[in-house]
């Protein structure tokens, strides 16, 4: 098994062989409880901009994600959530985070600039009109910048239960985290029957997880890496988000299981 200082170098060499410029991924979302049943509750795009942002005389990625309520739940709790991230192209690390959320008239209103050569954030609240400096590991990561950091994982010799580390900013503060390999499986899906890698990603716990450990995710067992389904369970209930849609994409969709 990697150690963490191997971990280190790895992230360091980061190589981007699973997506580009242009990729769009589209999600059904959906809650279940015990008083609803399974309902759609709404709908959350990935995008690749087609642009190339230069920041500091460096090609970036423009990821753009954003989740918004549908129909009837939009009547008793409406949500639109942004989260746009500019990851160098040759680290993956991010330059700029921007974080707009509003959730059943709870807001939040981040921007992070990172000076990635110097160990170094700048945070601000847009809405509380504060600032604050913050230091940095190496090659810091945001929320969306990791989700991405993670599709280029290379899983083919891992062992089942291993850790792959990382470190991320939210807000204004520096959280190390990790993501457990469990190995690989098929499952039903739409589009028919697809060969998936199976992991967990350990999350925050407070007002919406009560455990670290709730959300399982599977992602095709391809050269893309593609998030096809994600399941956890939150404080009231659980949520799902299925892959209903993809355009863009920088490699052959092979996971397919053939008939």
């Amino acid at each position: 098994m990697l150690t963490s200082t191997a971990l280190e170098a790895q992230i360091k060499k980061t190589k981007n062989d699973a997506y580009q410029r242009g990729e769009k991924l589209t999600y059904g979302c959906y809650y279940d409880a015990m008083l609803t049943g399974e309902i759609r509750a709404g709908v959350a795009t990935f995008e690749i901009k087609k642009e190339n942002k230069k920041i500091n005389d460096k090609s970036t990625y423009h990821i753009e994600a954003i989740g918004k309520t549908k129909g009837a739940f939009n009547l008793f709790f409406k949500v639109y959530d942004r989260y746009e991230s500019f990851i160098d192209e040759e680290n993956l690390a991010p330059w700029v985070f921007i974080r707009r959320v509003d959730e059943g008239g709870y807001i939040i209103n981040h921007d992070v600039t990172f000076n990635q050569n110097k160990k170094v954030a700048y945070f601000v609240n847009n809405k509380e009109k504060t600032q604050s400096t913050v230091q940095t590991p190496e090659l810091v990561h945001d929320i969306l910048s990791a989700i991405y950091w993670c599709r280029n994982l290379d899983f083919e010799n891992a062992e089942i239960n291993e850790n792959f580390y990382i470190k991320f900013m939210l807000d204004d503060s520096i959280y190390s985290s990790k993501v457990t390999y469990l190995g690989k499986e098929v499952i039903n899906t739409s589009f028919g029957k697809i060969r998936c890698i199976k992991f967990k990603p350990q999350v925050l716990t407070g007002t919406v997880f009560k455990d670290p450990w709730p959300l399982t995710v599977w992602a095709t067992d391809d050269k893309n890496k593609i998030p096809i389904l994600a399941e956890t369970g939150i404080l009231v209930g659980k949520v799902k988000m299925e892959l209903t849609d993809y355009s863009g994409l920088r490699n052959p969709f092979t996971s397919f299981v053939k008939k």
